[in-house]
């Protein structure tokens, strides 16, 4: 690994670290972030190898070749993590994704090397470190063509007003691949799942005051909400236009919990939000994020067999298709979200899906879908 993959040119982690206030030198945060990753990689429990093998044995009943091998994409969110016994690293993503042409990928914070204890500084960089060290080794070359988290989205609580920055600065520190982080906000009554999120956080003074940060720094920002918060998003961008915004997810159909049954009634509610965040010219959507069961409820991975990507296709298509009408495609990214979609279906059939939805747009406009967009949104070089 490089120094330049290990630093930015503006600020050392130690001196990032520094500006919380932490006494701690680089010997002994060396120390620790290495003693954490022990930690999280320690051998998978025997539960949890047989949940993820019968997870691969359901996948594997349905097997479709590769259609138009030749599209170069650009799959903009993932995550990987060691977390609960359970590993999705370099190797498996290059598992799921042989056979298609994906020339780069963008990771998207998922908490799962952060540490306990200590400055959120500290807690926060371990993740983008881990990561950066996963994209070095794929920038390499000797795992193929494919780049993996060429573009690295950490985390960070923008509710600590203006001392998110030096958090902020202590990822930067870490990776030149840093783009911007991910403070997810969703929130519901009653709850879907865990939640320490309150009503309305978008609007709190001090979340702004973090928020206000990420433009000074470049950064961009990952939406991750439900439905019934779109409005609140709207809002937020129209206070800082020129902060980069991405939705993740169509914006969190819910299917689920006091949901379940009630998809029509969400759709018909979803479709002017959605089309209301979409007038706010600095927000982008990532589409894709519709088969976590646990929050979208459609139902795959109770199915004996998974979908094919036509089956996937026809459930998704009038999600897809309005998201894209209103952002239109040069706003439009594809995302795999996976490993959390991966309970829903395989990596080809899920880019076989998208690559059907968008048979009928141009070859620029499939272009910006797959590639273009999130190229040029997470300010990538072209591989």
């Amino acid at each position: 690994m490089t120094t330049e993959d290990s630093h930015s040119s503006q600020l050392t982690r130690r001196q990032a670290i520094g500006l919380l206030g932490a006494t701690i030198g680089s010997i002994g945060g060396a120390t620790a972030v290495n003693e954490s990753a022990a930690q999280v990689a320690a051998p998978v429990p025997n539960a949890a190898a047989a949940a993820a093998a019968k997870a691969s044995q359901w996948l594997a009943q349905v097997v479709e070749p590769v259609i138009e091998p030749e599209i170069p994409i650009i799959d903009s969110h993932h995550h990987l993590w060691r977390r609960d016994g359970i590993a999705y690293v370099l190797e498996d993503i290059l598992a799921d994704i042989n056979g298609n042409n994906v020339r780069q990928t963008v990771f998207i914070q998922a908490g799962a090397m952060h540490r306990a204890d200590g400055p959120q500084a500290f807690r926060v960089v371990g993740e983008v470190e881990w990561v950066n060290g996963i994209a070095a080794e794929s920038a390499s070359g000797i795992w193929g063509e494919t780049r993996v988290a060429t573009a690295i989205v950490g985390g960070g609580n923008l509710l600590l007003g203006d001392d998110v920055a030096p958090v902020l600065e202590a990822q930067m520190a870490a990776s030149r691949r840093f783009r911007g982080i991910r403070h997810s906000v969703g929130y519901t009554d009653p709850p879907v799942r865990p939640q320490s999120t309150t009503p309305h956080m978008l609007a709190d003074p001090k979340y702004r005051k973090g928020f206000s940060h990420l433009h000074r720094y470049g950064l961009s920002f990952e939406a991750w909400l439900y439905y019934n918060q779109l409005h609140d998003l709207v809002e937020l961008a129209r206070a800082f236009p020129e902060t980069t915004i991405i939705l993740n997810h169509l914006g969190g159909p819910l299917g689920v919990g006091a949901w379940q049954g009630r998809i029509e009634e969400v759709f018909k509610a979803w479709k002017p939000a959605i089309a209301e965040v979409a007038t706010c010219p600095n927000i982008y959507a990532k589409v894709g994020g519709l088969g976590m069961g646990y929050l979208n409820g459609f139902g795959w991975e109770k199915r004996p067999k998974p979908p094919t990507s036509d089956e996937l296709l026809a459930v998704n298509r009038r999600w897809f298709d309005h998201t894209i009408e209103v952002f239109g495609p040069t706003r439009c990214m594809l995302e795999s979200n996976f490993p959390p979609d991966k309970g829903s279906s395989s990596y080809t059939v899920l880019w076989n899906h998208f690559k059907k939805l968008t048979k009928s747009f141009s070859k620029s406009e499939r272009a910006a879908m797959f590639h273009d967009t999130a190229m040029r949104v997470y300010r990538l070089a072209r591989v």
